[in-house]
């Protein structure tokens, strides 16, 4: 039986938010008013959630749940996009389909191989998964892109020497691409690295707290996290390779104006 939290005790939680925003005004970072409006956000937003999946898994609807994907999917691209410094009118549509690829391959075989519930869309499984993947390849993109394209514009002699010594364009963004995969990636290997022993993830807590026993939700969380690193290192991958025709001229420099 899960132990709810009353109104009271979710609100005391925001005390916790005074101990880095001291830090910030002791460093003069200027960091408060940005996570003071990220809190909020994040209050509304997940309320507003919950309240709409609520009757998104009473309904569990097929064409409902792909709707509530496709809008999850939209919004952590516009989010990438705006977080890596790249403009939007240009690469909205080649990393929506990058992050679009990932998450379903990804997502499909966990649902339809590994898990196989009835019916296959089922919401409380299909929405979940595809949220907890879709925002780990949000950060893995948002770092493999700013990572690949400042890495580029920062040793653009070096890079511009690749190609006068006869390499192709593929060949000449290879050592950035490599740099931005690592970037992204060796988080999630540090953290498989440690994890049950340094901490408990937090897929296998909820399931644990919601009544699962431990050896159910070890399972999901070995699932969860092998389908995580799939999807970021093919989304970050898909992502960058998509961009490069219009990342690039007919002289195949950089160009300036992809930037914010």
């Amino acid at each position: 039986m899960i132990v709810e939290m009353d109104i009271i005790s979710t609100v005391s939680m925001y005390a916790l938010l005074l101990i880095p925003i001291g830090i910030f005004i002791w460093l003069q970072m200027g960091l408060v008013k940005e996570t003071i409006l990220s809190a909020l956000r994040m209050t509304v937003q997940l309320f507003l959630v919950g309240l709409y999946l609520k009757y998104v898994f009473q309904l569990n609807n097929g064409f409902v749940n792909l709707g509530w994907v496709i809008i999850m999917m939209v919004a952590a691209n516009s989010s990438v996009l705006g977080k890596s410094g790249l403009k939007r009118k240009l690469f909205f549509w080649r990393t929506l389909i990058g992050i679009s690829v990932s998450t379903f391959i990804v997502s499909g075989w966990f649902v339809l191989v590994a898990i196989r519930p009835d019916p296959f869309y089922d919401a409380r499984y299909m929405v979940p998964i595809i949220g907890m993947i879709l925002g780990n390849c949000q950060r893995s993109n948002v770092l493999s892109l700013e990572r690949f394209y400042s890495g580029i514009r920062n040793n653009e002699q070096e890079f511009m020497t690749y190609l006068m010594l006869g390499a192709t364009l593929s060949e000449a963004i290879r050592p950035y691409l490599r740099t931005a995969l690592k970037s992204c990636v060796n988080p999630s290997i540090a953290t498989m690295a440690t994890m049950g022993i340094v901490s408990l993830p937090g897929m296998m807590t909820g399931q644990i707290l919601g009544g699962a026993m431990p050896m159910a939700a070890i399972k999901y969380q070995i699932g969860i996290m092998l389908c995580i690193f799939a999807a970021m290192v093919i989304a970050a991958v898909v992502n960058i390779l998509l961009s490069l025709r219009v990342a690039f001229d007919e002289y195949q420099r950089l160009r300036p104006n992809i930037f914010q």
